[in-house]
This record gives structure tokens, sequence and C-alpha cells, in this order.
């Protein structure tokens, strides 16, 4: 009987495995759901540097115009208003990371192979190594400073223009993170209407944080929250004030639009928000008792992907197998070229992050 087998360093061996566990990969993280090649979805797939090579890619936010227009027979000639265009870059660097194995005797001990474990292994590595990259950006974590875990560009401290900040501290009588951990007061922890202020910031700010587009006319928020965080919103049961039950008698319907992702594994939905729990949510700054829970818009990050290595296909990963130790050993490693970033322009001068809202809490497990 004639079979078909791949064996090591066989090409389509490694074009399959390569294509595989790019596509489990991106499915198995948190972020995938939220990603989309549209300025409507929260993180914005760029895929330019698949077709044309380089090391970032340029996008661009055109500004609302603000001229007051001409009225009747008034002459426009000359009245004309200029298109503001601000513009973010990201850059993108490969990232590796391989399994080799001990010898042909240790893999025959076990019933699996290295190759299988590899797969799994690598594709939960990235999994990770991908969704800490996300948070860490949008929840501006400086603190993390190596660009392996976030996306190979520097993380930004949350925008604090005057009158238009775009990170909260607890109840709003404090202004630092700092002042939070000191505080572990019921004042401080996780509550809807801190989530009421997010929401508040992202409607009034400059520029107006947009919804995403979430089909039938229907546009919300996404909010990110630590599970410290979400457990101070179920427990909450203060007298006099709106409170996680009182909100979700109804239970999440299984998402309002039949099929988006975006509800897949909610666990609320309050004020135009859908609620998303994720450990990922990074500490604040320099501190061991704060978490940023973060509110995200359309076009809140941006992921770049780049053609692979070899001559592979693009937006795929790089697949290679060797053989060590006069063939004794075999060693699998995979990689990509990617950029990820917290979208953020310079607008009137000033940096300015487009499509988030930090609201730091006090959260511990007790």
């Amino acid at each position: 009987m004639a079979t078909s087998a791949y064996g090591v360093n066989h090409p389509m061996a490694r074009r399959i495995w390569a294509k595989k566990l790019m596509a489990e990969a991106l499915t198995e993280t948190y972020m995938a759901r939220f990603t989309g090649d549209t300025k409507d979805s929260l993180i914005y797939v760029k895929r330019e540097l698949a077709k044309d090579g380089g090391d970032n890619v340029r996008y661009g936010l055109r500004g609302l115009m603000t001229g007051a227009g001409i009225v009747g027979d008034g002459t426009l000639e000359g009245n004309e208003e200029s298109l503001s265009i601000y513009t973010d870059t990201v850059t993108v660097d490969q990232l590796r990371h391989a399994v080799r194995s001990e010898g042909r005797m240790s893999e025959h001990r076990v019933p699996f192979t290295v190759r299988d474990e590899a797969m799994a292994g690598l594709r939960d590595w990235w999994t990770d190594r991908m969704d800490v990259a996300f948070f860490n950006h949008v929840a501006g974590n400086t603190d993390q400073t190596n660009l392996a875990y976030a996306g190979h560009n520097s993380t930004l401290t949350p925008s604090s223009l005057s009158g238009n900040t775009r990170i909260l501290y607890g109840d709003g009588n404090h202004t630092t993170e700092n002042s939070i951990s000191a505080s572990a007061t019921a004042s401080n922890v996780m509550r809807l209407t801190f989530i009421d202020r997010m929401v508040r910031t992202a409607k009034t700010a400059t520029p107006v944080i947009r919804p995403i587009n979430i089909g039938g006319g229907q546009k919300r928020y996404v909010v990110f929250l630590h599970p410290f965080q979400v457990y101070a919103l179920r427990t909450d049961a203060t007298a006099n004030r709106i409170t996680w039950y009182g909100t979700q008698q109804a239970a999440l319907q299984g998402g309002k639009i039949a099929g988006n992702p975006i509800f897949t594994g909610a666990i609320g939905e309050y004020n135009e928000c859908i609620l998303h729990e994720s450990t990922r949510i990074p500490l604040g700054a320099s501190q061991t008792t704060v978490r940023r829970a973060v509110l995200c818009g359309a076009q809140a990050a941006c992921l770049a992907l780049s053609k692979g290595n070899k001559g592979q296909a693009p937006n795929q990963m790089t697949w290679v197998e060797e053989l060590f130790d006069y063939e004794n050993q075999l060693g699998v490693s995979a990689g990509m070229i990617w950029g990820l970033k917290k979208s953020s322009f310079t607008i009137d001068g000033a940096a300015r992050d487009f499509a988030t809202v930090v609201q730091a809490t006090h959260a511990t497990a007790s």
C-alpha cells in the first residue's frame, strides 16, 4: 500500500506546519476576536509589509474638519480648509523560539513525537507572547522595557493632557497610582461607576474615541478587567449605588449580535461596553496592589504582519527543523516578523492615545 509521509526537513512538511502554527496561535490568542482589516476593528491589522518588506509601517488618522463653511453666495475660493493628517508608526522585527530533543532514546520512551509537542508548546508560547504584548500596550505598561514582550515597540504611558487625560485614578480623589496603592478603601476598588467615568472620558476626548461597530447599527466599547477587579464588581453590594447584580439580572444573552466574536467570552455588558476578563491586565507603574483596567475603542492598537523568511507565504510563521549530534537530536524553531503597538498620534504638539482609557484601581486577592 502506498502512503504519503512528510519526514524531517521535507519542504512540504515545513510549509504545512508553519501555516498550521500561525493559524492555531492566532486563534488561541485572546486578542484574535478583536482584530480586523478595517478601521472599525479594535486591533487594526496592517499587511503592507507582507508585500513590500521593510521594518516599519506608517498609518494615518484624518482629523475632523473645523471650518465654519461659506453661507449663501459668499466666496468659497480662498476659504478652503486643509486636511489634518496625523501619523503613527509600527516597527516590526523577528521573534523566534525553539525546542530541541534530548535524543532518539529519550523520544523512544514517550508516546509522542518532538514535532507534535513542539507544535503545542510553541503555539502556547506565541499565544501568551502576543496577548501579553497587546495588554502591555493598551494599558500603558512602561515597566515592561523588554521589546520581546511588547511587540517590538516601546510601550507608552497613558497620555495625561490637562483636561484630556486618558488615565483615571480610583474614585477620582487621587492623582497617582502610588496614592491608590496606599488607600485600600472600598472607594478605590473597581465598581460600575468607574466604567461610567471611562465612557464619559471616551466620549469627550479629543479626538473622540469611536466605539466598535459590531453590526446591526450597534456600537460598543470593550473594557478589559483583571480577575481581582471583576471580583470587586461582583461582590459590590453597596447601598444606593448601581451594582453588578442590579444590572446583570438579565444575563448577557450569548451576544445580542449573533455570532459576533466580540461577545465571545464576555462576562457582561454595561453602559455600551462589552466587559472581558483577563489575567494579563498589568499592574500599575511600579505597584503591586494596583491594576489597570482599560477601555478600548476602534483602532486602539495596530498589528503589523510581515512576510516570512525563506520564501514563505505572507502572514505565516517560519518553521525550521534541524538535526544535531549526528542526527540524534531534532530541533524545531518557529519565528515571525511582526509588530504591535497602541495607537498614539501627536496632535497640537502633544502625544494623545487614540482609542484607550485606563482606569487604575486598588486590586488584590483579598
